[in-house]
């Protein structure tokens, strides 16, 4: 393969449009000189006739001697006659005669520097000057060039608009692809930590990118695409740059939303721009991030004649078109796969598809480390800690986490982040900030404190639930108070009893209000709740098969698979949305009763939980296992 290029061509300005605009700049430069010159001649010196002193006092004293002023500078006395403008006769004061002689200032005496002045404001035929007006002449001279730079400048800058609108035209199907070359920054796998098998993945293309002819000789062809796809934040876009960093190949970045336009063939002329350039710069890698903008399912209802398929067609040419040996991988990345079309995911375009998954707790603890390299820590912070905590968390969320523990720990005039600062980070993140300003009364505080102290008690008792980790009372986010669970350990999996203990767990806030103030004095802070044993309980119907009545039964969403009736515009009929109707009302029912048999058992650890509550707002799991020690399980709560 050729060699990779170190710099693209650069674009070249249109030599009509400098030549134009230097002939214009040459005239008007021409034309300032000219009218300068001019000026300083204007308002110079004419050419003066040079006469004796003596002659001069004689004529100033004699009424027939035809002079209208005298101008004394220093040494020189300047004659203007009658009906003259400017002087035409000079006389120097030597040894021909000096000033005293004069009619006209025949009370002064020998005159010179400041006396002279004096005399030249007791006669006002004479008129006293020190030097020439060089600024004045300086400025007249600026007041008549600068209308003319006006002018020029504007011209100019309607010339310069003119071409960049020109060049704008010119540019409008031109890849808007982003080149991270060898002299940009570096990214390499170990900038990555976690997601070990993605990176494994990867280094093979990493491979085919440096030593081709090792795979060429086995008949092995290298790749034409790699489908990058997980939930957001998981570091996809990281990992392509860490591949280019990696094989050290020119890498041309660009956003599946970047092909767009509302003009027709755009789309496609930035396609086969950009992989002109990256062919240009082979072995090169294309990285199109948010690719289902731009490459979702075509249907009838489209056509040759819409933009976004036509970008589509021309990318399904490009990567899998004649010219298979262009040496260019692309690299994709998306968290809809199933948004994607068919002809885009075959081998031949995309061959390898790679799924970048949510880290696990080792490779969150990896990240963590990452994050806090640069940060100053104290010795008490325990990132193996806050990585049990996180599950379920993306790369980006743990970055958020780092960076919001440095900025807690800035504001609180920390000079290190402690263990409180990434607590209250971690918890700012997952739920929300505190909401100090929010007050609330004694008996929003005690009912508060019941919910939570409900929600905790279910959720120890029950055998399958999670552990509690942590209740506070003190709002946060949108919610009045909180209950913590945290698995002792990830898992791929959730069995039907650990989803019924979530479903009961939840369901603990609003029975332990029932309980304790009566079933008629129910408030709205349970809505959440609620909302989520919905959710919960109907994804276990008609998603994992879980009903009672409908077991092993699902009703997929998706129109490739599944089926939608005219009536309920659902992928079941109405007797079936009835049924599932039926089973939430009884996984609802279900829980409920659960809850309320353990709370109901444990009454006096309930009232003793929500008291500790009221009194120090907010117990950790240290400060609640003493209390919860004596909880005890009812057979009546038990399923299995």
């Amino acid at each position: 393969m050729p060699e990779p290029n170190k710099k693209l061509p650069e674009r070249r300005n249109s030599s009509v449009s400098n030549s134009t605009r230097g002939v214009i700049f040459t005239i008007v430069v021409i034309l300032l000189c000219v009218f300068l010159i001019s000026s300083l001649g204007n308002n110079g010196e004419t050419e003066k006739t040079e006469v004796p002193l003596s002659e001069v006092i004689a004529r100033a004293n004699d009424p027939e001697g035809n002079i209208a002023k005298l101008t004394v500078t220093g040494e020189t006395v300047d004659v203007t006659l009658k009906g003259k403008d400017t002087p035409t006769e000079t006389s120097r004061k030597d040894g021909s005669g000096t000033l005293y002689d004069l009619g006209l200032v025949n009370h002064c005496a020998e005159l010179s520097g400041d006396e002279l002045a004096e005399c030249a404001k007791k006669y006002p035929t004479i008129e006293y000057k020190e030097d020439v007006d060089i600024w004045g002449i300086v400025f007249n001279v600026a007041l008549s060039v600068l209308p003319i730079l006006a002018i020029f400048l504007f011209l100019s800058y309607m010339m310069k608009q003119a071409q960049a609108t020109n060049n704008q035209s010119m540019s409008f199907g031109k890849s808007r692809a982003k080149l991270y070359g060898p002299d940009k920054k570096q990214v390499t796998f170990k900038d990555v930590a976690g997601n070990e098998a993605a990176k494994q993945d990867l280094t093979e293309i990493v491979d085919f990118l440096k030593n081709p002819k090792k795979y060429e000789k086995l008949g092995a062809k290298i790749p034409r695409g790699v489908l990058l796809a997980g939930d957001p934040g998981t570091g996809k876009t990281l990992m392509a740059r860490a591949v280019a960093g990696e094989a050290n190949v020119p890498f041309f970045s660009i956003s599946g939303s970047e092909f767009a336009e509302m003009f027709v063939g755009v789309g496609a002329s930035r396609v086969r721009d950009l992989f002109g350039r990256a062919k240009k710069n082979a072995p090169s890698i294309i990285f199109i991030d948010e690719i289902d903008a731009v490459a979702h399912k075509r249907d009838a209802r489209g056509g040759a004649g819409r933009e976004d398929e036509q970008t589509l067609n021309q990318i399904l040419v490009e990567m899998d078109g004649f010219d298979n040996d262009s040496g260019v991988i692309v690299m994709a990345a998306t968290n809809r796969v199933d948004m994607l079309d068919k002809a885009l995911l075959r081998p031949g375009r995309f061959d390898r598809h790679i799924n970048v998954v949510l880290p696990e707790r080792k490779d969150r603890l990896e990240i963590l480390k990452v994050h806090f390299k640069n940060k100053p820590v104290e010795s008490d912070v325990d990132l193996e800690a806050m990585a049990k905590k996180t599950a379920g968390s993306s790369g980006a969320d743990l970055a958020n986490i780092a960076n919001e523990a440095a900025i807690t720990a800035a504001r609180e005039g920390h000079k290190a982040i402690s263990n409180k600062d990434l607590t209250e980070a971690f918890e700012r993140v997952a739920i929300g900030p505190e909401r100090k300003s929010k007050v609330m009364n004694d008996i929003e505080k005690k009912i508060t404190a019941y919910h939570e102290a409900g929600h905790a008690i279910v959720g120890h008792v029950l055998p399958d639930s999670d552990p509690v980790h942590k209740v506070t009372i003190i709002p946060r986010g949108s919610t009045g108070g909180v209950t913590w669970f945290l698995p002792p350990e990830d898992r791929s999996y959730k069995n039907i009893y650990e989803l019924k203990d979530i479903l009961a767990r939840a369901m603990g806030g609003r029975v332990a209000e029932k309980i304790v103030f009566g079933a008629d004095a129910i408030t709205t802070g349970a809505s959440s709740d609620l909302k989520h044993v919905a959710e919960l309980s109907k994804s276990m119907i008609i998603e994992e098969g879980m009903g009672t009545k409908s077991r092993n039964l699902v009703y997929p969403g998706d129109s490739d698979t599944g089926y939608y009736t005219i009536t309920t515009g659902k992928p079941y009929s109405e007797k079936t949305a009835e049924l599932i109707d039926e089973e939430i009302k009884n996984f609802t029912a279900e829980a409920a009763k659960r809850a309320e048999e353990v709370l109901k058992a444990n009454r006096a650890l309930l009232d003793q939980l929500a008291n500790e509550l009221l009194k120090n707002e907010t117990l950790e799991e240290k400060e609640l296992a003493p209390i919860l020690k004596g909880a005890k399980l009812p057979t009546s709560a038990k399923l299995h």
